[in-house]
């Protein structure tokens, strides 16, 4: 059983430079195996250029570029399971197409304040917020027509976490049949969660960090107060609720496909370009 460890610091779906110097510390921060090779996506690193929108996605060429160039790496390495550290939530789209096709019964636990269900008709041009909908072959076909194998179903997704929607989310999860549970009141139980990864021999799980309560983790989007993304919320789980999730999900089914995506440590970050304008260390 091969295990790769893809590193794919996608940026320019999210539009933030942040990203990039996110999945590559991410990468530093998981623990040590071995026997789980690094394998990486090469994304040119960010510029500080501005990118335009072309028929309604950001920088839509690059992320398209990104999703061949990670097909490509896992393809050549032919793994039977994938750890994605990301960048943004686009990353998923690669691994978990790879993913179902070896694995025909597998389901997705989206662990997410968000949907991700989004479409360029609505008006939020970055392609983090697309990748669900694309991997259920509902998204913008330059995204969906990527995909090698069969589309995700509706009744083969859970969201964990899931927070208030917006009104054509909402309209885009009923439509297409999706069952969800907005959690702002209580995320959805263990035995929830196990009921649904019964009905599956193998489970994808998709993990964006700002499913966590952003005034207690701070390397989320909803922790830097200058950003405001579509106007969606910050998530609510605490370290020790997401902890619990995971090893319930993890402890009681295959998981053939784990993503992590949008850790942002903006402190982090700032420390790095701080240094990088000292002499000292560039001489």
């Amino acid at each position: 059983m091969k295990t790769i460890r893809l590193l794919y610091p996608d940026f320019v779906s999210g539009g933030l430079a942040t990203y990039y110097f996110g999945a590559n510390l991410l990468a530093h921060i998981l623990p040590e195996n071995g026997k789980q090779p690094l394998l990486k996506v090469e994304i040119a690193p960010p510029d500080g250029r501005e990118r335009s929108v072309t028929d309604g996605i950001y920088a839509k060429d690059e992320v398209i570029a990104g999703i061949k160039k990670a097909m490509s790496v896992i393809e050549e390495a032919k793994p039977d399971k994938i750890i994605t550290i990301g960048g943004n939530c686009m990353v998923s789209q690669a691994p978990f197409d790879y993913l179902h096709g070896l694995y025909e019964n597998t389901g997705i636990i989206w662990i997410d304040a968000h949907p991700d269900v989004s479409t360029v008709k609505d008006g939020y041009p970055n392609a983090h917020a697309m990748v669900l909908g694309s991997l259920m072959g509902y998204g913008d076909s330059s995204l969906s027509d990527l995909m090698v194998n069969q589309k995700f179903r509706a009744d083969e997704i859970l969201y964990v976490g899931l927070q208030g929607l917006h009104d054509y989310q909402e309209k885009f999860l009923n439509d297409v049949g999706v069952s969800f549970k907005v959690q702002t009141e209580g995320f959805v139980s263990d035995d929830e969660i196990r009921a649904f990864m019964n009905r599956f021999d193998h489970i994808l799980v998709h993990l964006d960090i700002d499913v966590l309560d952003a005034a207690l983790f701070h390397s989320t989007y909803f922790a830097n107060k200058e950003l405001v993304g579509d106007g969606s919320g910050s998530g609510r789980m605490t370290i020790e609720e997401l902890t619990a999730v995971l090893k319930n999900i993890t402890d009681n089914s295959d998981v053939v496909g784990l993503t992590i995506a949008e850790y942002l440590p903006f402190d982090e970050h700032k420390l790095h370009d701080m240094f990088s304008q000292i002499e000292l260390f560039t001489e």
